[in-house]
């Protein structure tokens, strides 16, 4: 609900815990950027991808 002028007025609430499920899901994403392969889509296969996926997943729960 971010204004895009400065004169321009929000339409609708802020939702606090819709915006601090979107803050932990987009810091997430960063971090799991920092694992090359990942970011760069290396692996072709879902399977493969997924695995991958699911490792980063558990070093950074680690």
């Amino acid at each position: 609900m971010i204004p895009t002028k400065s004169n321009e007025r929000r339409n609708g609430r802020f939702d606090r815990a819709a915006y601090r499920e979107r803050n932990a899901v987009e810091r997430l994403i960063n971090r799991l950027k920092q694992h090359r392969a990942l970011a760069t889509r290396y692996e072709k296969l879902e399977a493969t991808y997924h695995a991958l996926l699911t490792i980063a997943c558990l070093l950074l729960w680690l």
